[in-house]
């Protein structure tokens, strides 16, 4: 039988491609978000993964018309910028309520489902930004050291369950994320503008990097392999780079990325 996947936030960006990825794999998708954009193959459930109701509301859906769900593909997210002093709480807040509660939200309400049928993939889209926090984006980067956090946890705790989790690790990516990245440059003047630096290396970066598409396709080939590690990085430059954080000292780390993202 064919698969059954949820993906959350995937009526854009990478999110969306990997619905469409998932489809073209032989998997009944079904995608979580806000909004519904119109997908070949592709059926939109409205909820805001924030809201752990509407969460479970939509994952009762799906089981109900598909009585099975194989693979979940937590996706949604969005970035806050600003110098760490003047981000308000609240609005650290708003950002780890999707992309970390978010995460769990939708986990707590596939397990169980997954539990009972004795198999099950979770595919938590995390960021590069977890190895190498980035300075002037410290709550994204925050987040999402969070969400690989919860995802090596959980995945030991559910493996005797026959439920597999990991986090994907995509670098720079061309895709709305950056024009919706919601900035806070108070204090610039402070820090000599070195925040409206960063945040415009940040939009350069991304603007010039992989496609959705790209990512889209490993998460996909993630979502259906029969085994999966824990962590995976996408792409050669950013498997590099991972294998410099691991072996260089932390100083060292801190000198280049503050040389790239903190001049």
């Amino acid at each position: 039988m064919s698969k059954v996947a949820l993906v959350t936030g995937g009526s854009s960006g990478i999110g969306l491609c990997a619905a469409q990825e998932l489809y073209a794999s032989g998997c009944r998708v079904y995608e979580i978000s806000r909004r519904d954009t119109k997908t070949l193959g592709v059926t939109h459930v409205q909820a805001d993964v924030s809201d752990e109701e509407q969460v479970c509301r939509a994952v009762r859906f799906v089981y109900e018309k598909e009585g099975r769900l194989d693979i979940l593909v937590n996706n949604a997210g969005f970035g806050i910028s600003g110098i760490a002093e003047f981000t308000a709480n609240a609005d650290a807040v708003s950002l780890l309520d999707v992309n970390l509660f978010g995460t769990v939200n939708a986990t707590k309400a596939v397990v169980p489902l997954m539990r009972d049928a004795g198999a099950g993939r979770i595919v938590n889209v995390s960021s590069f930004a977890a190895l190498t926090p980035i300075p002037f984006q410290s709550w994204y980067s925050v987040s999402k050291a969070a969400v690989n956090a919860y995802t090596m946890a959980i995945a030991c705790e559910l493996s005797p369950f026959g439920i597999s989790v990991c986090a994907v690790m995509p670098g720079d990516t061309k895709t709305a994320f950056t024009s919706a990245r919601k900035k806070n440059s108070a204090g610039d003047n402070i820090y000599s503008g070195r925040e409206s630096r960063s945040v415009s290396k940040m939009e350069q970066d991304e603007t010039n990097g992989m496609s959705p598409e790209c990512a889209a396709r490993f998460i996909s080939r993630i979502a259906i392999k029969k085994r999966v590690k824990p962590y995976y990085v996408i792409g050669v430059k950013y498997k590099f780079l991972a294998l410099l954080v691991r072996l260089l000292p932390a100083n060292a780390v801190k000198r280049i990325v503050g040389l790239m993202y903190a001049k």
